[in-house]
């Protein structure tokens, strides 16, 4: 579970903790925070252990999936989740800040298939990755041109690996929330107004999307259920999309 520290990946981490799974909780910097969740996920009678790793590069991805699979014995699902970016529009980008949309956002999925795949593909069940984008990836949205384009990339990363690794037993899908009140969501400009607006275009109810949201459908991907579920984005945003 890539930045599996706070957020929509700690909800990940133990809505599948949850479900039987041993977890390692991937950080970056928030060492405190991944190894809390770490105790939390290991309270519920599953394993778990807190791993540094910059999944922008390609070389700490190998790692992190060596060191997973070596004390795990084994590696059955990847939720790739980590994100950067910064929020800026088109006219305040530079080259750096896109390059680090895409090595963090988009990238990461790639390293870590190329590390897993022989894990993945080595078990009885369907192995699984799962990427977790959003709505930038469709939609233009103020502030997010760079992490919106990494995240268009990731998911046509996603279905390309689908296409290569699939018949290995290996499921690929991607999993878009709306926007979701996190941490990090909160530094984005004029967030409150984005949030009310997208409150206001729910179909299903008036209140804020969750991360318990996400990881509900993160948990179905990853399960025997979603085994025919190849290559597909999942969008979760209360109908937001299909309005006109």
């Amino acid at each position: 579970m890539t930045g599996g520290s706070r957020g929509i990946g700690r909800a990940c981490a133990l809505r599948l903790a949850d479900c039987g799974a041993n977890v390692a909780v991937n950080f970056l910097s928030s060492r405190d925070a991944a190894t809390d969740v770490a105790k939390q996920i290991n309270q519920r009678g599953v394993g778990s252990i807190a791993v540094r790793a910059d999944v922008s590069r390609q070389d700490d991805c190998h790692a992190l999936v060596s060191a997973v699979a070596e004390h795990f014995g084994g590696l059955d699902i990847v939720i790739s989740n980590a994100a950067a970016g910064g929020f800026r529009g088109v006219a305040q980008l530079t080259a750096p800040n896109l390059e680090a949309a895409i090595r963090t956002n988009a990238a990461p999925v790639a390293w870590l298939c190329q590390a897993a795949a022989e894990h993945l593909a080595d078990e009885n069940d369907f192995g699984k990755v799962i990427a977790i984008s959003s709505h930038g990836s469709i939609r233009a949205v103020d502030h997010y041109a760079a992490i919106g384009a990494s995240k268009a990339a990731l998911e046509s990363l996603v279905r390309h690996m689908a296409l290569e690794y699939g018949p290995q037993g290996i499921n690929f899908n991607c999993v878009m929330p709306g926007i979701v009140r996190t941490e990090a969501v909160s530094t984005m400009p004029g967030v409150e107004d984005v949030l009310a607006a997208a409150k206001e275009r729910l179909l299903v109810s008036k209140r804020d999307l969750s991360p318990d949201d996400v990881s509900g459908v993160v948990a179905f991907l990853a399960s025997r259920q979603a085994d025919m579920i190849q290559g597909q984005t999942i969008i979760v945003d209360g109908g937001i999309t299909v309005r006109v």
